[in-house]
């Protein structure tokens, strides 16, 4: 497994604790269709939760939050909107939430940052 699979992977198992931790219920992790994959699919409470985890091993590529361009989360809110229909949700509360990990020596993380709402539908 190549260095930055294995950050990514780290990236959100550290994540998925995380949102437990907080409540959230985690529906599915790494879903994908044809159009892209979603990180994390939870629910908080009534609300579903679309997230996106961006982790970093130093800020040589900027910080993790930088990554969420405008296109990234066009494409989020599609893809949320595509596995809403699928699960046949009917209308239903989401939004996308991002979660920023910075991580140090051993895989310490430096910084841990949940961002809900980053875009709302």
């Amino acid at each position: 497994m190549a260095p930055r699979v294995k950050t990514g992977a780290l990236g959100e198992q550290i994540a998925c604790d995380h949102l437990a931790a907080r409540g959230y219920e985690i529906v599915a992790r790494n879903w994908r269709c044809p159009r892209g994959e979603i990180d994390i699919v939870a629910r908080d409470g009534a609300c579903w939760a679309f997230v996106e985890v961006k982790t970093r091993r130093g800020l040589a590529a900027g910080l993790p939050e930088d990554a969420m361009t405008p296109r990234k989360l066009a494409r989020l809110i599609e893809l949320a909107q595509t596995f809403l229909a699928e699960c046949e949700a009917g209308e239903v509360d989401w939004r996308i939430d991002l979660v920023a990990i910075e991580l140090g020596r051993g895989n310490a993380v430096r910084r841990l940052e949940l961002v809900p709402g980053v875009g709302v539908a």
